[in-house]
């Protein structure tokens, strides 16, 4: 009998977000799931790691339960470090991450505490997803995407990835039957135009609510925004090599 795939199974909205409870369901379909979460929300962590504080984590399953689930004080990033060096016997097969609340799209794959839990598994070579859901609705309804998402997971399973290769899927705020397909895509080039709305305490102390609007100043149609405006999931193949090797023969030229 073929083992089942081992899966680790991570987030940045907190471990009793309806979003993971929508991934672990899902995940327990396809394989042995190990669950490693932050106790509270995460968003827009980056790919920020704990150095100057205690990480602590609770076994929050029950015992002899089917699926093993810790929460932990950390980051995403956190999270999967300890799961694979601390928690589970040996490395996953599959790294799962979400299903957040919200998009991840474009530039957002920057700032997002849900990839950068992905990118960090791609580090540690275990092929890796991010999903998420056009959607910050906490009850927003993950019932639509599903399928979409064993499909995806299964076929990483299947054929493997890239080395260095994690993917970033984006779902469409769209029935199941309003989902047009799949686009593998490039990130679109946007950006926000950001700005901070000041305030004042009634003690007169200044403080800042960071708020901006996102301008999307890609009109190719082989973008993620392109595809998720136009009903499609996008899928955009990410990598934690950062290094822009088109510059470096430029750079050559200087008289360094």
């Amino acid at each position: 009998m073929t083992k089942k795939p081992l899966i680790l199974v991570t987030n940045d909205d907190g471990i009793n977000a309806p979003g993971i409870r929508t991934l672990i369901a899902v995940m327990a379909e396809i394989g042995e799931v190990v669950v490693v979460a932050p106790d509270s929300p995460q968003s827009a962590m980056g790919h920020a790691i704990t150095i100057n504080n205690t990480l602590h984590i609770n076994k929050v399953s029950k015992e002899g339960a089917a699926i093993t689930e810790y929460s932990c004080s950390g980051t995403p990033v956190d999270c999967v470090k300890i799961a694979v060096n601390e928690i589970m016997k040996r490395k996953p097969d599959l790294c799962v991450s979400g299903i957040n609340h919200g998009s991840n799209s474009s530039i957002n794959v920057i700032y997002s505490g849900t990839m950068s839990a992905a990118v960090e598994a791609g580090i540690e070579g275990i092929p890796a997803i991010g999903f998420s859901l056009l959607d910050y609705n906490w009850n927003a309804n993950f019932e639509e995407i599903k399928s979409f998402v064993k499909k995806i997971a299964t076929e990483v399973l299947s054929n493997q990835l890239p080395e260095g290769v994690i993917l970033n899927v984006n779902f469409p705020k769209l029935s199941a039957e309003e989902i047009k397909g799949v686009k593998i895509c490039r990130q679109a080039k946007a950006l926000w135009e950001e700005r901070f709305d000041k305030r004042q305490t009634p003690m007169g102390r200044d403080y800042y609510w960071l708020t901006g609007t996102f301008v999307n100043l890609d009109k190719g149609e082989d973008t993620d925004e392109w595809a998720l405006a136009n009903g499609y999931i996008s899928i955009v193949p990410v990598q934690f090599d950062l290094t822009a090797h088109h510059a470096i023969q430029n750079l050559n030229t200087w008289n360094l």
